[in-house]
């Protein structure tokens, strides 16, 4: 036996602890109507699990509590509690003794225990389907109930036939499996989206590595050409510098070597006795040319030095040209313009929030104060051009001025040359031999005038190597900027090649270089300053995510075709088990039918129903219009039907029986329902009522026959009933409303009689 106690306190009408012990196969409980024996049935089912208070015969929770009398107050809780005998493991769990108990409180809570540990409703349904037990199943059959299973509709009467044949814990598992696969695929569906949303910003990041990765190449080859740029043009400007200092020194050795003779000969020509007035204005006009040409050799070298600004400014003014058009062109970086559009809908969201006009105009001040500001900063300039063009100017004027001296020297000296050369005509045709001293001063004023012009050539190239040294200085600046430190090591850059073959080069070819390096930096800064590093890492990080997303759907989808695989077999061994039971139960059913009956057919059959129901299509059209006429949906609905044949009698269909009829009908199937699997325990709530005497002999029985595979609890006013029972509990209520208990075992009391 399975079932040992039975507990009951606070319960409807049994408000004092009521204890009913199971030791006999079949329990009897009689008593007089409204005694509270049909409580016994219905506190079964509540331990069991039994979520219906109408089917308790009550509205609330509280219905179910003692209510008090005139003499005890009513009970603040209700509880009931079952023993099963566990040693056969007959349950899931790992006692020897299996006590459930639920308690409800007025206000409507309910509380679970399994071995006194508080559980959840759930715990204890699966606990007891493994054993073919459940709170609203046939084998529990209250007042009135005995031919619910007739009355049932096709797929109620199929769901009791699965809970009889303990397929529920298959149900169980196949809802879990679907409630599983629906969450699966819903997150299937987030990941997908999740996926979608984050394509376009891969996208984005994509296209932006390309460039970093384009960038990183530009600016490797830039660093190759800026090393051999500089390389070669230091070499010339090194090698030039050091040609031409060396080519100045014999003529400036010269010069001061004639210098020398001209003051002789000037200091013999002063002291001279013959001096003559043509003697004092030669010397004259020979100091100012020295005055004249000393200035025009100053005004020559500023004017090198400001043409060589010049072009340094013109250069610069043509290449922050070319930086505002890349500004204007610039491209935007995504996460700058997310943040800016974060702090105009976060502003948004402020004035959607006001209603006073002043504050929402000042908050869309605050908008266009940002967007003022994010277009300042992003499309600034670096360096203001108009200052670059005022020096260009103030260097213009510069030359200007010195080109108006020089020309103004230039008229003095060429006025100044023509007197000093008719002063020679006259001094030379004089042919005295007094004038030797003036005739060496005019030869080496000549040859002076010879040195001094290959000296101006050899400062002119000087003021070019200054202009090239300051350009050259700029570029390194501007390379150490864009490839780094490597950039001051460019003496060290290997050229393989000569330094004759370096210096003979065409300076055009050397030129060409200079352009390909600036067309390599406009390019580096239209794609944007920075190493490109955070970019690169967003983009992997993106792809990391994505992948991972990419296996959560692989791993998801693997684990939904699982679940549907899990459900295909549970169906499929929910079929064969249903079909195969159903053929049991209708051996059975026949068998039992024919007792009580005589003979006669009876058996179950699967069928399919249609079931109509018009669109919602339709309806909206039925209310336009009830004249038209409407289309009509089918759906089909699986279930069971009862088929039955009364011997002697033509009677065929469960509508046609009468009340004792149908109440033997249902007893069959019921009993046919508990043989093919026999669940632990019967509890039978006056099944037996409308029976007649032969039909009670039969239905007594059927019981003992039943007694062998299941614990029976009969709740019965029927005396061939009782006589089967091994012990007889006696349920008397009196004036307080308190249901009380009488025991008899009738082994026990077999044994006093003898």
């Amino acid at each position: 036996m399975y079932l040992k106690s039975l507990e009951l306190l606070g319960f409807k009408s049994f408000a004092k602890k009521s204890v009913f012990d199971f030791t006999s196969k079949i329990s009897g409980i009689v008593g007089p109507n409204g005694s509270g024996k049909s409580n016994v049935a219905e506190s079964l089912r509540f331990v069991l699990g039994e979520q219906s208070i109408k089917s308790l015969r009550g509205k609330r929770g509280e219905d179910l509590i003692f209510n008090g009398s005139k003499t005890i107050p009513r009970s603040n809780r209700a509880s009931v509690k079952i023993l099963f005998d566990n040693t056969k493991r007959f349950l899931n769990i790992d006692f020897d003794e299996v006590a459930i108990e639920r308690v409800v409180y007025r206000d409507g809570v309910n509380q679970y225990f399994i071995n006194s540990s508080q559980v959840r409703l759930r715990d204890i349904a699966e606990l007891l389907s493994s054993a073919n037990i459940g709170s609203s199943g046939h084998h529990i059959i209250s007042q009135g109930e005995a031919d619910r299973i007739l009355n049932a509709n096709i797929k109620e009467r199929k769901e009791m036939i699965e809970d009889a044949l303990g397929l529920k814990v298959f149900q169980y598992k196949k809802q879990e499996s679907q409630k599983k696969l629906q969450k699966t695929e819903d997150n299937i569906s987030q990941v997908e989206l999740l996926r979608k949303e984050n394509a376009p910003h891969i996208r984005f990041l994509k296209k932006q590595v390309d460039k970093v990765e384009k960038s990183i190449i530009m600016r490797d080859e830039l660093k190759k050409l800026s090393l051999e740029y500089l390389k070669r043009e230091s070499e010339y400007i090194s090698f030039t510098k050091k040609k031409t200092e060396k080519a100045q020194k014999a003529p400036q050795d010269e010069l001061r070597t004639l210098e020398e003779k001209l003051q002789r000969a000037k200091e013999i020509l002063s002291k001279s006795s013959k001096s003559d007035k043509k003697s004092d204005e030669l010397i004259t006009i020979e100091k100012k040319l020295t005055d004249i040409r000393t200035q025009k050799d100053t005004l020559i070298r500023e004017l090198g030095q400001i043409e060589g600004e010049i072009s340094g400014e013109n250069r610069r003014i043509e290449k922050e040209k070319e930086n505002q058009k890349i500004i204007e062109n610039r491209t935007v970086n995504y996460n700058e313009l997310n943040k800016v559009a974060e702090q105009v809908y976060s502003q948004i969201s402020v004035a959607e929030e006001k209603n006073n006009i002043s504050e929402i105009k000042n908050t869309l001040r605050s908008i266009g104060s940002i967007i003022k500001n994010f277009i300042a900063i992003t499309f600034s300039k670096d360096k203001d051009t108009e200052i670059y063009y005022n020096e260009f100017e103030n260097l213009k004027n510069k030359k200007t001025k010195i080109d108006k001296n020089l020309a103004n020297i230039l008229e003095d000296e060429s006025l100044y040359n023509e007197r000093y050369s008719i002063l020679k005509t006259k001094i030379e045709a004089e042919k005295d031999n007094n004038r030797e001293a003036e005739r060496e001063i005019f030869s080496i004023m000549s040859h002076q005038s010879q040195l001094r012009a290959t000296l101006d050539k050899f400062e002119s190239i000087e003021n070019d190597l200054i202009h090239k040294e300051q350009d050259f200085e700029m570029e390194l600046q501007e390379a150490t900027v864009l490839v780094g430190r490597a950039a001051l090591d460019y003496d060290k850059y290997n050229l393989e090649e000569s330094l004759e073959e370096i210096v003979n080069e065409g300076r055009q070819t050397q030129e060409d270089r200079r352009r390909k390096i600036e067309k390599i930096k406009i390019r580096l800064e239209e794609f944007g300053g920075g190493s490109g590093e955070e970019t690169i890492k967003e983009y992997k990080e993106a792809l990391m995510r994505d992948e991972f997303l990419e296996n959560e759907i692989i791993d998801l989808e693997k684990s939904a075709r699982a679940l549907k695989d899990l459900i295909k077999n549970l169906e499929e061994r929910l079929s064969i088990q249903f079909n195969d039971g159903i053929e049991k139960i209708n051996k059975e059913f026949q068998n039992f039918f024919t007792l009580m009956f005589g003979g006669g057919e009876a058996g179950l059959s699967v069928i399919k129903e249609k079931k109509r129901k018009k669109s919602d299509i339709n309806i909206l059209s039925d209310m336009e219009n009830n004249s038209e006429k409407t289309e009509e949906d089918e759906d089909e609905e699986e279930g069971i039907d009862i088929f039955i044949s009364l011997p002697h009698k033509r009677t065929k269909g469960l509508v046609m029986l009468s009340g004792g009829e149908r109440a033997l009908t249902s007893i069959a199937l019921l009993f046919a329902m508990s043989q093919v699997n026999p669940p632990p325990f019967l509890a039978l709530d006056e099944t037996d009522a409308a029976l007649d005497e032969a039909n009670s002999k039969r239905y007594g029985d059927m019981i003992e026959n039943l007694s062998k595979y299941s614990q029976l609890i009969l709740i019965t006013h029927n005396r061939e009933t009782m006589s089967r029972a091994g012990i007889l509990y006696g349920v008397t209520i009196g004036s307080d409303g308190i249901s009380k208990l009488l025991s008899i075992k009738f082994e026990e009391a077999v044994q006093v009689a003898k």
